[in-house]
């Protein structure tokens, strides 16, 4: 039950520039410097960026892209490896320092979290929850206000970094509606690139497309939800149940290009081996495998089937993820494999 006279909003809390800023707070030299952590930390191999700096975002250097780009961005770099045990212990003073407000805390990620919050004044809360991290970790978060989940996760963004904004269904379309769909959480290029093709360009036009020809065009579901994006619409409740993964992967990608499949077949049987101990410690079964296989020098195919029957015995889905290599061409060099298994739903908890 809410207290009654209070308005319920919805902050997403979101930690700026997260792993780069531990490893400022771990060497303060660092500080003002373009940080790229990604990898084992040598932009000579091959991995990609997991973090940059704000002084390396302005290089043009971000999320994904590989490392060794990145050092042509900006020879001078300080380049590290990643620091997962660091990262997630940090994060849960983080997580916990939310908790302690006494609202419900939805944790997204390492550096991110929807609170559910009741109060007249959600600015004056969201600097309170700004100041609490700070003073527990030394780290610096922007925080989104919504009246909806959607509108939160957006908010962020304006706010970044180390701000605050309000987005609602008040000022949804000052905010948003000429701006293009991409800018909507959910949304990425190839389905822009399909709506343009139906002359769709800006939020307030998806918000105002026919909904019968979105739904014949993206499917039942889909194309409504669409729709309901370019309006702002979104869950008002966050939940504390946990998130449950709906599958766990494993990838490698070689320092060399790999033009032999006989050697790509026997890196499949070790990620699949290593996919199914993933979910065996979970206590499920699998349902279906994929095989993702990034040609060099940077095109990414993956191809999936469904086993026969839920399982997590190793041959069976070995002789899966192996058998979907017949749908990729041999003639090409590899640079990247990764097998994914789906799992049965989990008994509790929200699946992801």
């Amino acid at each position: 039950m809410g207290t009654p006279g209070l308005d319920q909003w919805v902050l997403h809390v979101d930690l700026d520039q997260f792993i780069a800023a531990v490893e400022v707070l771990r060497n303060p030299e660092l500080a003002g410097r373009p940080v790229v952590v990604g990898g084992r930390g040598d932009p000579t191999e091959r991995g990609v960026v997991s973090t940059a700096s704000y002084e390396a975002r302005e290089h043009g250097v971000g999320s994904g892209m590989p490392l060794r780009i990145a050092a042509r961005k900006i020879p001078d770099a300080v380049f590290l490896p990643v620091d997962a045990d660091t990262y997630n212990e940090v994060s849960q003073v983080v997580m916990d320092t939310l908790r302690g407000f006494g609202t419900v805390v939805d944790v997204l990620g390492w550096d991110e979290a929807f609170m559910g919050v009741q109060t007249d004044d959600p600015e004056a809360f969201a600097r309170e929850v700004q100041a609490a991290v700070l003073d527990a970790t030394g780290l610096h978060c922007s925080v989104g206000i919504g009246d909806n989940v959607l509108r939160a996760k957006i908010a962020t963004g304006f706010g970044k970094p180390r701000g605050i904004f309000r987005l609602t269904r008040d000022n949804w379309f000052a905010v948003m509606g000429e701006r293009s769909p991409d800018s909507l959480w959910g949304i990425g290029s190839r389905t822009v690139k399909k709506l343009d093709a139906l002359g769709i360009r800006t939020v307030r036009e998806l918000a105002r497309a026919p909904v019968d020809e979105m739904a014949a065009r993206f499917g039942p579901k889909t194309g409504p939800w669409l729709v309901g994006l370019g309006a702002g619409a979104g869950s008002t409740e966050v939940s504390a149940e946990p998130w449950v993964a709906r599958s766990r992967s494993r990838e490698t990608t070689f320092q060399h290009n790999v033009g032999d499949w006989n050697a790509i077949a026997e890196c499949v049987r070790g990620l699949a081996a290593r996919a199914v101990d993933d979910v065996r410690g979970e206590g499920r079964e699998g349902v279906r495998v994929a095989l993702k296989i990034r040609y060099a020098p940077f095109v990414t195919h993956t191809a999936s089937v469904a086993l026969p029957s839920p399982t997590t015995d190793l041959a069976t889905v070995t002789e899966a993820a192996v058998g979907l290599l017949d749908r990729f061409d041999h003639e090409r060099e590899v640079r990247l494999v990764g097998v994914r298994v789906e799992m049965t739903p989990p008994e509790n908890g929200r699946s992801l």
